[in-house]
């Protein structure tokens, strides 16, 4: 059973493209190493803050990697 967002306002922002860069950060989710281990452990404000960074890391590697991406 999955938690909802009610009751985990920041749920995992995985979404099971799990590749990490040359920089240690995900290509699926933008998380470092470290963030997705430690994940389970953080602070909802603390969460907050990784999926900001991730979201703008992301963005700067152009987008999350996946089948959308994908070219023909």
């Amino acid at each position: 059973m999955t938690e909802s967002v009610a009751q985990n306002p920041f749920p995992s922002p995985c979404n099971k493209i799990c590749t990490l860069n040359p920089n240690g950060i995900c290509v699926g989710c933008g998380r470092s190493r470290a963030e997705i281990g430690g994940w389970t452990q953080f602070s909802d404000a603390e969460k907050k803050q990784v999926v900001h960074r991730a979201k703008a890391r992301l963005d700067a590697m152009g987008g999350a990697e996946g089948p959308a991406k994908v070219k023909a």
